[in-house]
């Protein structure tokens, strides 16, 4: 058999395959919603970031007029001619619901991170990121060309220490998930605050999977914790609570036209189509005018969190509606994905490299959507596995 430069595909798979890495792609035939069908199985969805649960419903008829009315592609990109009075209104729409001068509308919310880091920090800066932050933020560091100091989940000592070593950069720039994708749980941001004011630095919080859900009004964790004055760059998503897909940035007038200037994911990507704007000013609609969506959701999460530690699983510090059971190898996680999926329940495995080694988890991703018999038939399930002993725990 004559060998390819590609031959060695099929040994690294086989080697993901022995140790439990090796993903493969399934085939979603119903819409996103509380209850989806994947390859050819109806379960109850415990996998999606729908949070608010507009996907399915909350913005398809803004969508649909969109596209009677504006098209669908844009055609290039947002500098040149792809920007249109949809997207404009979404931006500044965006910029009044997070209380911001300006934002500014990316195809992705890892577009939006990878664009903002490397608008913000390049030779001869410094960056200060988190070990668990999300992995646009990771590869936005790395384009940057700055200096990157990694510190311990959430470890403000350790982040504390290394500060004061970084007077001879040029800037200074702190980045950090508001609500941790994996794991759940809130960074301490009065204590990043307070930081970077003290060693004048510029905070970012990536506010992905908090925007909608926490704070008075939606804003996320920087509404939930008071600092949203001390927060110089928010990002955020549409693909999330909003049921749709984008990201932005917001901030102040200057902020934003500089990365408008300088994020090449920005410059040199054609502008989203102005349909996806329809659904993100449906989706703030929803956000600013029923917010018991969040209130219920972080409820349901709360009163779900107890009953699971109340079995013994172990939910690390989450403190949201991201809930995390940690089981700690790969091969025990995708025993207790299948057999959960055999109960009719889809509930994610997360292994690394999305995790570290030793803490892959379940994660459970809850929706104003789920019904309590739905959280009541994962906690069964959930139960009757760990009583058969199926997995350590």
């Amino acid at each position: 058999m004559n060998q390819t430069p590609l031959d060695w595909i099929e040994v690294e798979l086989r080697e993901l395959d022995a140790i439990g890495l090796r993903r493969r792609l399934a085939t979603r035939t119903s819409s996103q919603a509380a209850t989806i069908t994947i390859d050819g199985r109806e379960l109850i969805n415990f996998g999606s970031n729908d949070y608010l649960g507009l996907a399915a419903e909350g913005v398809s008829d803004a969508v649909i007029e969109a596209i009677r009315t504006r098209g669908w592609g844009s055609g290039a990109s947002s500098l040149v001619t792809g920007r249109g009075l949809l997207h404009a209104e979404l931006e500044t729409a965006l910029a009044e619901f997070e209380a911001t001068e300006a934002a500014l509308l990316f195809p992705s919310g890892f577009a939006a991170n990878v664009g903002a880091i490397t608008s913000l920090a390049g030779k001869g800066d410094v960056i200060f990121s988190d070990a668990k932050n999300h992995a646009s933020i990771i590869d936005g560091c790395r384009l940057s060309g700055a200096r990157v100091q990694i510190y311990p989940h959430c470890d403000l000592d350790y982040l504390r220490m290394m500060l004061p070593q970084a007077s001879a950069f040029r800037r200074r720039l702190i980045v950090t998930d508001g609500l941790f994708s994996m794991d759940g749980d809130l960074a301490p941001l009065c204590d990043l605050a307070a930081l970077a004011e003290q060693y004048h630095a510029m905070l970012m919080v990536d506010e992905a999977h908090a925007t909608g859900v926490f704070g008075d009004n939606g804003r996320g964790t920087v509404e939930h914790w008071g600092v949203e004055d001390s927060v110089h760059v928010r990002v955020g998503t549409l693909s999330k609570a909003a049921g749709s897909i984008g990201g932005f940035v917001a901030g102040s007038r200057l902020l934003i036209e500089w990365i408008a200037n300088r994020a090449r994911p920005y410059v040199f990507s054609t502008a989203p189509p102005e349909a996806i704007a329809a659904a993100g000013l449906a989706a703030l609609t929803h956000i600013r005018e029923e917010p018991h969506r969040r209130t219920e959701l972080l409820s349901r999460a709360e009163k779900l969190r107890r009953r699971l530690i109340a079995l013994g699983c172990d939910t690390g510090e989450s403190a949201s509606q991201i809930i995390p059971i940690i089981i700690g190898e790969p091969e025990a996680t995708m025993r207790f994905t299948a057999s959960l999926r055999e109960s009719g329940l889809f509930v994610p495995g997360i292994r690394p490299p999305t995790v570290p080694d030793g803490e892959s988890l379940l994660r459970i991703s809850l929706s104003y959507a789920h019904t309590e018999a739905m959280l009541d038939a994962l906690v069964e399930a959930i139960a009757g596995l760990l009583g058969a002993g199926e997995v350590n725990h």
